[in-house]
């Protein structure tokens, strides 16, 4: 940018058609800062134009123009007249962009760079380089978002040069690793290598094309500069292409600078295998104004446009007739074509990214030109008042204002520097849609904006993307294997990268209820995972009630004998002088059937939502009720044997049977039982308890007896009375008496016995309430032997064979 100069266009190539639209977008915004006259008043801002043509030579050859005189390429020699240089806006390249910089560097002259680089700038001097485009570094932020919104996790990335490679390699490939991103192949375009004797150079390009598109991943990340399109499309050219029967289609994912541009008009070139590709670019918006601008543009209005016929000649395919000499063949350019006719691919109506940061590179230098003018007169006065002569250093000075500019351009969008000297903003995502003629279109489907909160930073519109014709509009998958599965996890296989590895099935009670999870997880205590094991159900809670038939048939069984045992114990006291009633101690009998009316009853105990008190008294009123049964049977039997012996001639047992001898039986054991649950309670009592682990589905509400060891002391003690009785019983079954009953004892208690033996493995394998089944099933059974051998053959006798029960009988019997 030459202030108080003239505008001269000096043009190195022919590569207008995709540039310019960055010529009169440059030279709009020059017409609007000279019209302007709050900007710069009595300035005016010019400009020179150099085309380097993406050659170094011809770069260099600019620099050294622009730091010389107008005749003369002498740097640091003024012989003759020369320009006003105040910045250079130029094109951030890779390849030729370090020995640029270093140059305007060491003249301290202001860089403004207008398209984004693929590595981060080396430059020694960061005070003279002004980055109007966000840094590159950003772009991968991006492209990693994009690859986890479309979950892609199997990319290939293909680099420019080894230089870029070397670059990512360091910097961000531990970002998309971190971010659980693999690589399927990684290459760059400096593998592809010349061999004159041995034709290497088809035969690499050829592998390299391979690598390409033979690849399993359908996404392929090109990382580099505008100069990388052109071995990009080569290596699609038709002699590559004829190698693959059914060429696969890709999903390419474009660096900003890399967009489909037809570049040296080889329009011959197929871009079809470009079809949906996605591309960043250099946000950008519409300049008003601009349009309009362009619509008067012709090349009768604008003579001072040294590149308008050149253009021309190559966007309508026409030639002007004072170029066509003998050759009168050909169209002939009007000059009234317009411009809004053209193919978008040949001249883009609206403004690109690279267009829209030249014209707020000019405004920003504008504004701190202004900024540095405004500043002069109070730097004089202070020159004055220190003696000191004050020399105009403008190029120096505009390095400080360039800093610290800020302003809101006609699109009124705000345009500023972060500390580093690159622009606050942030990418456009295109989605190139191309047409069998070769031409193509770049539709907006989102952006990418680094510097606002991280839940707006990335947006797209997924629904607006058109996706390559191999994938038949459907969007593609690029994983390395299928996704695991809800109800599986993923399992690393060795010697592949993360991404690739099998998925195995969640272990029972854990679940994954999203895709390709690395870990399974516990369902919470109060819910079970479902057969598929990706979702968690919530558990029933349950308990052994009265509303279920479980419940509801103990209850009924546990009422029916006690009904019985009523009847029974009624009987028995109607036919109370009958000689059965009266043998083996009447008093025992009537005791025995009370007791057992209770143990009927305690299986009562056992059904319903455990509570405090129930759990506290339920296992002691049956261990103490039981307890005083087994001692009846025990007191029964031992009065049975001490009858037999007390007829023995001679015998003194007589004087020891009794009501006292049976009470004291009853009495003490029933007393040791009584403190081993008066202990129970006082050290650990039971509680209820909620269990959410034994049973998978259900949360069962039961009494935990807190002490085991006390639990099976209960148990045992009533097993040693049983086993005890039992013995007696065993013994003296063969006793000689009429209603000797010894052998009903015996039956009784084997069944006894064997109920309460088969409970305590049975209950130790049970859950839930089933272990409240199992006891009370235990009671009943337990009670129902005793009421069944013990009570039975008198009821039949008393009821059905009357005649058996009378005392003639017995005096009959004996005789």
């Amino acid at each position: 940018m030459l202030p108080g100069s003239h505008t001269k266009f000096i043009s190195a190539c022919s590569r207008l058609t995709e540039n310019y639209q960055h010529v009169l977008v440059l030279a709009f915004a020059v017409k609007e800062i000279n019209q302007n006259s709050l900007i710069l008043s009595n300035i005016t801002m010019g400009f020179n134009i150099y085309d380097s043509c993406l050659n170094a030579w011809w770069a260099n050859r600019a620099t050294m123009e622009l730091i010389s005189s107008q005749d003369k390429i002498v740097p640091n020699y003024k012989c003759s007249i020369q320009d006003n240089l105040l910045a250079v806006i130029e094109d951030l390249t890779s390849y030729f962009s370090d020995e640029i910089q270093n140059v305007f560097g060491i003249y301290k002259i202001p860089q403004l760079m207008y398209a984004t680089s693929s590595i981060e700038i080396k430059d020694s001097n960061p005070l003279s380089i002004r980055q109007m485009v966000p840094n590159g570094a950003y772009q991968y932020r991006g492209i990693i978002q994009l690859l986890q919104h479309f979950k892609w996790s199997w990319i290939g990335f293909f680099a420019a040069n080894g230089e870029i490679m070397e670059w990512f390699m360091k910097k961000m490939l531990p970002q998309f690793s971190k971010s659980g991103i693999c690589f399927a192949v990684m290459e760059s375009f400096t593998s592809i290598s010349y061999d004159a004797d041995k034709g290497g150079f088809m035969k690499t390009s050829a592998e390299f094309y391979e690598k390409v598109m033979n690849n399993k991943a359908n996404v392929l990340v090109f990382y580099g500069e505008t100069r990388t399109m052109v071995p990009l499309r080569w290596l699609f050219h038709y002699e590559f292409r004829q190698t693959m029967q059914k060429p696969k289609g890709k999903v390419w994912l474009l660096a900003a600078g890399m967009e489909l541009k037809n570049i040296a008009n080889r329009k011959s070139w197929d871009t079809q295998d470009f079809h949906g590709a996605i591309s960043f670019t250099v946000h950008s918006n519409e300049i008003p104004g601009f349009q309009q601008f362009l619509q008067n543009r012709t090349p009768s209005s604008s003579k001072e446009d040294g590149f308008i016929k050149d253009f021309w000649t190559q966007a309508f395919g026409c030639t002007f007739q004072d170029s066509v000499q003998d050759n009168v063949g050909g169209n002939i350019c009007t000059g009234k074509e317009k411009l809004e006719y053209l193919p978008e691919y040949v001249f883009p109506k609206s403004v690109t990214g690279q267009s829209y940061s030249i014209y707020n590179a000019v405004y920003a230098l504008a504004y701190a030109l202004h900024a540095m003018y405004s500043s002069r007169p109070k730097s004089k006065a202070k020159m004055r008042i220190e003696k000191r002569e004050h020399h105009d250093h403008l190029v120096w000075q505009l390095h400080s204002f360039l800093k610290s500019v800020s302003f809101n351009n006609s699109a009124g969008e705000k345009v500023h520097f972060d500390d580093n000297g690159e622009l606050i903003a942030g990418f456009d995502i295109i989605n190139w849609v191309t047409f069998p003629n070769e031409s193509f279109i770049g539709v907006k489907v989102g952006k990418m904006d680094p510097w606002v909160p991280s839940d707006e930073a990335f947006s797209i519109n997924e629904d607006t993307i058109v996706w390559h014709h191999w994938f038949n509009q459907v969007q593609p998958i690029s994983v390395c294997n299928p996704s695991c599965q809800p109800g599986y996890r993923k399992k690393k296989v060795e010697g592949k990268p993360s991404c690739c590895y099998d998925c195995i099935p969640c272990p029972k009670g854990w679940i994954s209820a999203k895709e390709d999870l690395s870990d399974c997880f516990r369902c919470p205590d109060d819910q079970y995972s479902n057969m598929g094991q990706n979702s968690c159900i919530p558990k029933t809670i349950t308990f052994l009630s009265y509303e279920e038939p479980l419940g509801i048939s103990f209850a009924i069984c546990s009422l029916s004998f006690s009904l019985i045992v009523a009847m029974m114990l009624r009987l028995f006291m109607k036919h109370h002088d009958t000689p059965i009633v009266k043998a083996n101690n009447r008093d025992l009998t009537y005791t025995l059937l009370i007791l057992l009316l209770l143990c009927f009853l305690c299986a009562l105990l056992f059904i319903g939502q455990p509570e405090k008190t129930a759990c506290l008294f339920r296992q002691t009123a049956f261990s103490i009720i039981f307890t005083m049964a087994v001692s009846t049977v025990l007191a029964k039997t031992i009065t049975v044997v001490l009858a037999f012996m007390a007829t023995q001639p001679g015998s003194r047992i007589k004087k020891w049977m009794g009501r006292k001898l049976t009470g004291s039986i009853v009495f003490s054991c029933s007393v040791i039982q009584a403190g081993i649950c008066l202990l129970w309670l006082a050290t650990s009592p039971p509680f209820p308890e909620i269990d959410m682990h034994s049973v998978t589905e259900e949360i069962v509400l039961q009494c935990n007896e807190s002490s085991s060891v006390m639990f099976f002391c209960v148990l045992g003690y009533m097993g040693f009375l049983a086993i005890a009785s039992f013995t007696v019983a065993f013994l003296a079954r063969k006793l000689p008496d009429t209603f000797n009953e010894a052998k009903c004892i015996t039956f009784s208690m084997l069944v006894f016995c064997s109920v309460w033996m088969t409970f305590v493995p049975s209950y130790l394998s049970s859950k839930g309430k089933s272990m409240a089944a199992v006891e009370i099933f235990s009671i009943l059974a337990s009670s129902a032997g005793l009421l069944c051998f013990l009570f039975f053959p008198k009821c039949y006798i008393i009821l059905l064979r009357p005649e058996v029960n009378k005392k003639e009988f017995f005096l009959k019997k004996k005789h």
